[in-house]
């Protein structure tokens, strides 16, 4: 069994650099990676790729052969890898044997909440070279700084996670960055557990654009709120804590951190159920979810009284 991650996210959201930094930090770990660009429009990679959709298709010569825009070349080259599922195939085989396999996909979100191309491949892959994938879902994280952006991330997470019914995890990433556009008007872990979004509306009604829409949010934030299926994690990939962490959720949903062990029913469920500090790495693990979380809302994000003493 072959384990990765699929990893996709709105333009800008670090997909590319992330395949970057987990290209360098897995092998630190003890793993081989393999990097597989699905991206046509990506052309200036920072990475070693395996393998590279380019070898098969080119958004350039889809856009000018058949008079196209850069989305409706995107959908047409991911419906052209689809027709010649072979061909990804045959250049992944070689890597199963003992790689982790990173898909780098294309950042048009439609691809993975409206069009069906890129979920077929995916499931494609997984039904015939059975692959045990997660869906490393980016999202900016100077989004949470907006509350109709931040809403709108919310109804695109949600959108994702059913479409493409892989193991999901959703991801602030910059969280770096995470104050560079504004103040948040709540901590942390508003943002990231999605608890309670009628605080947002008292928010949402000072700024003046979202007047005409209120009702419409109101009955959006209802329904994220009713699935309660969407949370975040943080990421800043300049960070090996941070990346540790999120690696370590990433097993633990697509069950890497029963590899290799031989145990009992009761040991399996045991580990399952259990922390997601379970001890599998060769590095420690420095802190349970909830004071890392803490951890990053000290590091990042500064209070009132740090402001005030700066002043």
């Amino acid at each position: 069994m072959v384990f990765g991650q699929v990893v996709i996210g709105p333009p800008g959201s670090g997909k590319t650099t992330y395949c970057n930094g987990l290209s360098q930090f897995l092998p630190l770990i003890g793993r081989k990676v393999a990097v597989i660009n699905l991206d046509p429009a990506n052309d200036a990679l920072p990475y070693e790729c395996a393998v590279n959709i380019e070898e098969l298709v080119k958004l350039s010569d889809v856009m000018v052969e058949h008079s196209l825009g850069p989305n409706g070349g995107l959908i047409y080259c991911m419906d052209y890898l689809e027709k010649n599922i072979d061909w990804l195939e045959s250049k992944l085989k070689p890597l199963l044997k003992d790689h982790y396999l990173l898909f780098d996909f294309p950042g048009q979100v439609e691809l993975f909440f409206l069009h069906a191309n890129a979920k077929k491949v995916i499931m494609e892959l997984v039904k015939k070279l059975n692959l045990r994938l997660t869906a490393v879902h980016l999202i900016d994280a100077h989004l949470c700084s907006d509350p109709g952006k931040y809403v709108s991330a919310l109804l695109l997470s949600l959108s994702t996670m059913l479409h493409m019914e892989l193991p999901h995890i959703n991801v602030l990433s910059k969280i770096d960055l995470i104050e560079s556009y504004g103040k948040l008007a709540f901590n942390l872990d508003f943002y990231t557990d999605v608890e309670d979004l009628s605080y947002l509306q008292h928010h949402l009604g000072q700024d003046s654009r979202y007047d005409k829409y209120r009702k419409l949010t109101k009955e959006l934030c209802e329904v994220i709120d009713n699935f309660g299926l969407v949370n975040f994690t943080t990421l800043d990939i300049q960070d090996k804590e941070s990346v540790g962490n999120l690696v370590k959720l990433i097993d633990k949903s697509n069950g890497y951190i029963f590899r290799g062990i031989d145990a009992s029913a009761a040991e399996f469920s045991k580990i399952a159920v259990g922390p997601v500090d379970w001890d599998y790495y060769r590095y420690p693990f420095i802190m349970c979810l909830f004071y890392m979380l803490a951890a990053v809302q000290e590091k990042y994000i500064k209070d009132d009284e740090d402001i005030d003493q700066e002043d």
